[in-house]
């Protein structure tokens, strides 16, 4: 399995008009809702890591209808004026469950070292949040529900470093049975410093299909994949032994943060599956795979 690239072109580039999203726009969350693609996505005011200064995230809105050209709102969908958000949200990923869309981000606060948490926020229309708070109280990230309730409870997965975790609840406030899915694989050095997933599971006639990202020993990042069992999530029932998409083209390799390719959604729409991704954590691009590929060979999977 491969993803291929809608375009060699981002879809979505800095405004320079707007301070707030002048230099980079990446790791955005997305969803396919009422004939329209939404997309959620992280900007900074100067590039967004420490090496560049005291960079501030905001978490900007657009929508298109092809995927291609996108209509952005001139102001960010939330202020930074809670004490986890001083310096923004970050890393976005949205599910519909029922009527209502949940959205788990990270929140930034630098008010000492490892300030960062997990946060949810809801919406009815995908512009106007209502901020829950911080979901798990310890340095986390790399989080998101899954689209619906499984076994009467609604599942999270999150990121305990290197690991991917899942963890369940029932009123998406107090979670409990913490528990590693998926590690690290040594043997393979594209997935063997850290992983996390990319954007939330979606549904696949022979389980959840879930994209990742995977990191190697000089940070460079590509997209893994991994099927989970529907009833069970716990159990991962195949993941492929090599990436689906890493970096290549010139946006994705030199940037701000160079050789990464950076997802937050996965978006199940007609007889695709597509993966919205940051290139070098500056621009944004789209990938795909007819669901019609999405094959599980035995000899490229472990299982």
């Amino acid at each position: 399995m491969k993803l291929a690239r809608i375009s060699n072109k981002p879809i979505l580039k800095p405004n320079k008009s707007h301070n707030w999203e002048k230099s980079a726009v990446f790791n955005c969350g997305m969803v396919y809702d009422n004939g329209l693609f939404h997309m959620i996505y992280r900007a900074t005011d100067i590039g967004g890591h420490e090496k560049y200064g005291k960079y501030v995230n905001n978490l900007g809105y657009a929508v298109s209808k092809d995927l291609k050209e996108w209509h952005r709102l001139e102001k960010p969908i939330f202020e930074n004026d809670v004490p986890q958000e001083l310096r923004g949200q970050e890393d976005p990923r949205i599910v519909k469950i029922d009527d209502t869309f949940h959205m788990t981000y990270t929140g930034l606060g630098d008010r000492f070292q490892d300030d960062y948490r997990i946060c949810h926020a809801k919406s009815k229309d995908l512009i106007n949040w209502e901020r829950q708070g911080v979901l798990l109280d310890e340095p986390n990230k790399d989080a998101s529900f899954f689209p619906q309730k499984i076994n009467g409870e609604y599942l999270l997965l999150h990121r305990r470093h290197p690991d991917i975790w899942i963890s369940s609840t029932k009123d998406m406030k107090n979670f409990y049975n913490h528990s590693i899915i998926m590690k690290t694989i040594h043997e393979h050095e594209w997935e063997s410093e850290r992983i996390g997933i990319a954007g939330p599971p979606v549904k696949h006639p022979k389980g959840w299909l879930l994209f990742y990202h995977a990191v190697d020993s000089i940070n460079a990042y590509r997209l893994g994949v991994a099927l989970l069992d529907y009833k069970n999530p716990h159990k991962v029932l195949a993941r492929q032994s090599y990436p689906v998409i890493e970096p290549e083209l010139d946006w994705e390799i030199n940037g701000f943060i160079p050789n990464v390719i950076f997802s937050c959604a996965t978006v199940d729409h007609d007889d695709k599956y597509y993966v919205t991704y940051a290139g070098a954590d500056t621009l944004i691009g789209v990938a795909f795979i007819k669901k019609e590929d999405v094959i599980f060979d035995k000899k490229d999977w472990l299982i």
